[in-house]
Order: structure tokens, then sequence, then C-alpha cells
């Protein structure tokens, strides 16, 4: 790992320190436009009544590249994956459980993401599908299994940052980020 990696993430990194609250805040805006983007397919869906090729979202209507590109969804994915185990070290207590239970459930997000890039990559799609289909997608439609999967990543996610921004004592003990503020000394 570079010098220049060690300085920003680690525990003691200024991703983890200094600079988490922003990091996080940045990246809390980042999962809460990629949920706008889905709200709004499933709202052109169920509420306009379109149909689902033409269901884009807002950017998808005007970029359509971004609805149908497996190598952007699966770098969103990448992306949200890396955020979660970069920021994991600023989480003490109760909120690094919620922080761990949100990441690792983008892992497995992340696994079918890449089974998609993967069939999309070869042409060989699962039980030979018309097209590229996660393992969740046998049973669920995608716009509502994408939807399913940002709910049960972002709850813990949020329920993590609010218990990080309103620690217990014992827990901003432990606390190397400038989140919250330290109680002053007597």
């Amino acid at each position: 790992m570079g010098t220049t990696t060690k300085r920003w993430t680690g525990p003691d990194g200024l991703l983890n320190t200094r600079h988490h609250k922003a990091a996080l805040m940045v990246f809390l805006f980042v999962v809460v436009a990629h949920w706008v983007e889905h709200l709004a397919q499933a709202y052109q869906i169920y509420v306009l009544g379109w149909p689902r090729p033409q269901a884009g979202g807002a950017l998808g209507l005007v970029f359509p590249a971004l609805v149908t590109s497996e190598w952007l969804h699966y770098g969103f994915a990448v992306v949200m994956l890396v955020a979660f185990v970069m920021l994991r070290h600023g989480f003490v207590g109760r909120s690094r459980t919620w922080w761990n239970i949100a990441m690792w459930i983008q892992v497995w997000h992340h696994f079918e993401h890449l089974l998609l890039l993967l069939q999309a990559v070869t042409g060989a799609n699962l039980m030979g599908k018309a097209a590229p289909t996660s393992i969740a997608q046998l049973v669920f439609p995608r716009v509502e299994l994408h939807l399913f999967y940002n709910a049960i990543v972002f709850a813990p996610m949020v329920v993590a940052m609010v218990l990080h921004l309103r620690p217990r004592p014992e827990e901003r003990a432990l606390m190397r980020c400038s989140c919250t503020p330290r109680p002053a000394a007597a």
C-alpha cells in the first residue's frame, strides 16, 4: 500500500479521522442520488404506466446507457463496496455493527452485479435466460429487486450513521474521527 493511500485510508487515515464526516456526507449524497434514480424508475412504471424498457429514471431518459450498461451498474456496486470498506474504520461500537451489516449485504449485491456483468460480457446467461439474470432475479423482477437491494443496504447504513453521530459516552471515547465534538475537559 502506497504512502498516499495509507495517509487517506485505514484506522488512522484522513478519511476515518479528520475527514470522516465529510466523506460520509459525500457517500450519503451519492447513495441518495442513486435511490432517487431507482424511485423515479419505479414511479415511471407504477404511476405513469410506462413499459419497463422505457422507464429509465431521470438520468436514464437522457443517457439510456446508464440503465442498460452492466459495466456501469457493476462499477457503482464496486464504488459502494469500496466506500463501505474505506470508511469502516471510523465506526465504533453499535454503529460499527450496523455498518458491517450494510457492508456484508453490499458484498452480496456486488456479487449479483458481478454475475450480471460476466453474463453480459460472455453472452452465456444464467439458466439460458434471454438477458443477464442474477440469482435473486430468478424470483424477483429486476426493478423491484434493485429497490429491495438498495433498501436493505441503505437501512442499516443509515442506522450506522445515526448511531455514529450520536454515540454513547463509551463509544465517543473510542472514536478517532471528528464526527461528533468531544466534551470539554473539566
